[in-house]
């Protein structure tokens, strides 16, 4: 597997990492993740502008300009031997003294892998609905993930494949994916705000519905909603728009994937860059 690790490519398994790093000792870093399709990134200024968000809402300075990140992305890309790598970026605040007060002298920890792409989930998917209990600034995507991790086992315990998470019997997102919903031909997401991570592919979904003249409402997704809906979906950028066709046990619409689904799933390539 290719990695890059503080200016250098080199094997995963050459990459040495302080145990003193911020990252390792309190979750403290940032990360983003990035798929690869033709060889090209999926909306990569997309990302990139995230990760810059993410560092600077986490306080954590850049380490690099814009066209180094371009040379990491591209350089991981040429290594990678993989027609569609995926590529993980993560930055924490690095090697400092063991407090939980911050060392504003630390320098950035960069670390980058290849990954090969996640299984297809095209055929649908169950998920569970959950408690968000997560921390209240899901809008940094953060390393410190040990929630969205125990909340990804309570699906798989129940034989899904995500959580969709709620606060105030409304849907905030899924423990690894944004969510929408169809109701009568109309598609729904919860708005932007701390208690979601804007999804990549959640900002091309609603692009593309405004280009096809499908009405998209950014706004409170209650839980009974969710329940009653025609069409579930999950977004991320590794999964691209995944259907959903059970929730808690039950069907949802047919409980196959549906039709606007597969309208939106056939066009996403077209809209990578």
């Amino acid at each position: 597997m290719t990695a890059y690790h503080d200016g250098r490519f080199l094997e995963i398994e050459d990459c040495c990492i302080s145990p003193l790093d911020r990252g390792f000792l309190f979750g403290d870093g940032v990360y983003e993740v990035m798929p690869v399709w033709g060889g090209r990134p999926f909306r990569y200024q997309a990302h990139i502008n995230r990760l810059a968000r993410s560092l600077e809402r986490a306080e954590i300075k850049d380490p690099y300009p814009p066209e180094r990140w371009r040379e990491v992305v591209d350089g991981l890309i040429e290594r990678s031997g993989l027609p569609s790598p995926v590529i993980y970026l993560q930055v924490t605040r690095g090697v400092a003294p063991r407090e939980h007060v911050i060392d504003d002298d630390a320098a950035p920890t960069v670390f980058a892998m290849t990954m090969p792409p996640p299984n297809d989930a095209a055929a649908g998917v169950a998920a569970i609905t959950a408690e968000d209990t997560r921390w209240s600034r899901c809008d940094i995507k953060s390393v410190s993930l040990l929630p969205n991790v125990l909340l990804r086992r309570r699906a798989r315990d129940y034989r899904a494949w995500e959580a969709i998470l709620l606060r105030d019997n409304c849907v905030a997102e899924g423990a690894a994916s944004n969510v929408f919903i169809a109701a009568g031909g109309v598609l729904a997401t919860p708005p932007e705000g701390p208690q979601l991570l804007s999804g990549i592919t959640r900002g091309v979904v609603i692009e593309m519905a405004a280009v096809c003249g499908v009405g998209c409402e950014q706004r409170t997704v209650t839980a009974a909603e969710l329940a009653a809906a025609d069409e579930i979906w999950l977004t991320s950028s590794t999964r691209g728009i995944v259907p959903v066709i059970t929730l808690d046990g039950n069907r949802v619409g047919a409980g196959e994937p549906g039709p606007l689904w597969k309208r939106f799933s056939d066009c996403l390539a077209d809209w990578c860059e």
